[in-house]
């Protein structure tokens, strides 16, 4: 009984499935990169005390999010226009 289960479990994982690619193009990419860079400049100046910089790079991380939007939109996003197939 056990290894029938097992057996269905692993046939199911083999199969091809429709799956979107979980973000893997120009607009995820650039989305997370501008965000991590925010948050890591945000925090080097947090710690050196610098509060203008500190609010900066909290805009930045917000327009993370919109540049990946704009990328989307553009055709480079998951199935866009400008992505290669997979």
């Amino acid at each position: 009984m056990v290894a029938r289960i097992y057996e269905s479990k692993e046939n199911n994982m083999s199969q091809n499935s429709t799956d979107p690619g979980h973000g893997n193009s120009v607009a995820s990419w650039a989305t997370v990169i501008i965000v991590i860079a925010a948050f890591s400049i945000g925090t080097l100046f947090f710690w050196l005390d610098v509060p203008a910089m500190v609010w900066a790079s909290a805009v930045l991380a917000a327009v993370g999010p919109a540049v990946g939007w704009f990328l989307k939109r553009a055709g480079y996003g998951v199935g866009g226009e400008h992505t290669k197939a997979h």
